[in-house]
């Protein structure tokens, strides 16, 4: 069988419970998205379309109020064009509100984080020229060959001679989980193997609170290699009984045994 392309998703997938990665990578089953997915695409596409704007019809003399109002601007109008996804998670007004509020919030104190970048940068150059050094780059995406792993890299950005690789998380917790090290420890190999040299810089941009980086090393480096070649192994048999259940209280098999019994197919349970 012809090795699968894994990302930091479908290996954490993995650890978590290898049963729930048959259904889903082997299968192909598909759980019905909840609120957190639909509010995280929600605000990575706000943020990635933010540095779209045309910094040159911004006023200089009020440019931190209009800056803010075309990040809101542009929530409203990708949390409106969700409106048909949010329906069907059928949740009550109040509940809907809440997180309207709090991905607000989150947007708000990202916003704060990131004028104070910005003004740090209007020591030596004009607001415009600020802002456009730091444009990141953008959902970029990174294939390894050798690893046979691939992923969407929010943010890359360049800030002080330094190159940081940046993604987004909505957790309600500024901790850099082992889940979330082995992400980051993902993309800087991708970094490393596009480019030729390791960024300097990994981190997860914590909207409800801040960065929290890690300085990129041959250990963290050589972490991804084992994890990559690790996962290859474990996945080379597409027979269920290889999978076996965690037990993880997090594990999301009951949701997959559901949409096999709708479907007639009780013998993967």
């Amino acid at each position: 069988m012809a090795q699968r392309i894994q990302s930091p998703s479908s290996i954490n997938y993995y650890k978590k419970c290898p049963r729930c990665y048959y259904y889903k990578y082997i299968m192909g089953l598909q759980l019905s998205p909840s609120i957190y997915m639909i509010r995280g695409k929600i605000l990575h596409s706000v943020l990635e379309d933010f540095f779209k704007v045309d910094i040159f019809k911004i006023n200089k003399d009020h440019h931190e109020f209009e800056l803010k109002v075309v990040l809101q601007n542009l929530f409203k109008k990708k949390w409106d064009s969700a409106k048909l996804e949010l329906e069907e998670l059928k949740l009550k007004e109040n509940k809907l509100d809440y997180f309207y509020d709090e991905s607000l919030i989150m947007l708000d104190n990202w916003f704060g984080n990131f004028m104070k970048r910005l003004f740090s940068k209007t020591e030596k150059l004009s607001f415009k020229e600020a802002f456009q050094e730091l444009i990141p780059e953008r959902e970029v995406y990174f294939k390894s060959e050798e690893y046979q792993a691939h992923g969407f890299i929010d943010a890359i950005y360049e800030f002080n001679g330094k190159i940081y690789v940046i993604d987004y998380k909505t957790s309600r917790r500024d901790v850099v989980t082992k889940e979330y090290r082995l992400q980051l420890a993902l993309y800087a190999l991708f970094y490393y193997e596009k480019y030729g040299k390791k960024p300097d810089y990994v981190g997860i941009d914590f909207l409800n609170h801040r960065v929290r980086s890690i300085k990129v090393d041959d250990e963290l480096i050589e972490l991804a290699k084992n994890e990559a070649r690790w996962i290859q192994e474990k996945t080379i048999s597409e027979d269920i009984k290889d999978y076996s259940k965690s037990g993880n209280i997090y594990c999301d098999c009951h949701k997959y045994e559901e949409i096999l019994t709708q479907r007639g197919l009780s013998e993967f349970i």
